[in-house]
């Protein structure tokens, strides 16, 4: 009996020229109520309009699944970013665009995210707001509970934040509005050759 000669592995050339785009992480920072998320869903549906393949992943979904199993210490959010990066590099590896909402507190955690796909299909957001304005609109009460002390290790309260030091694309929620924010980000897409301009 002869076995069928195996079949070739789909390329990443075979899959942007159907797709009609490259894949990438957006890999989006943040304080809590910074507006991660709002911007990453707004992306997604300019992009999805656009007849792109995208999909985001948000750190509080991904937290209710595939991190269940981890709480909030630096060691454990360390996990949790590289469970993360490993997920957004295989959507990037299936040629998605893959906005990745997330806090992702420390630098070297983004930075071995970053390591996990090849240049120029990283690009890292940092969703910057103060603290002042993140605390006001606290959208889950969450600040209120760390200030309470009901929330060890709450981030950018009891436990760290750092912020890019030289992020790809810099937003200022505070300031700007979620459709400027798009804007910018496509606009980093369009330079970069990731998606037609």
């Amino acid at each position: 009996m002869t076995l069928p000669a195996p079949s070739a592995p789909v390329l990443g050339d075979e899959r942007r020229a159907r797709a009609g785009h490259g894949g990438a992480v957006v890999w989006i920072t943040g304080l809590s109520g910074a507006g991660k998320t709002t911007l990453a869903e707004a992306a997604e549906r300019a992009l999805f309009e656009r007849g792109c393949n995208v999909f985001v992943l948000d750190g509080d979904k991904v937290r209710g699944g595939l991190c269940a199993d981890l709480g909030f210490s630096l060691p454990e959010r360390s996990e949790n970013i590289r469970r993360i990066g490993e997920v957004a590099r295989l959507f990037h590896q299936a040629g998605q665009l893959v906005l990745v909402s997330v806090i992702s507190p420390l630098r070297a955690d983004r930075a071995r995210a970053r390591a996990l796909v090849p240049a120029p299909d990283f690009i890292e957001v940092y969703c910057r707001c103060p603290l002042a304005v993140c605390e006001a609109r606290d959208p889950k009460g969450l600040y209120r509970k760390a200030r309470a002390g009901q929330l060890p290790e709450f981030t950018g309260i009891s436990s760290p934040y750092e912020a890019p030091e030289a992020p790809d694309v810099l937003v200022d929620s505070a300031t700007s509005s979620v459709d400027d924010e798009v804007a910018k980000l496509l606009a980093e897409l369009q330079r970069r050759g990731i998606i037609a301009a």
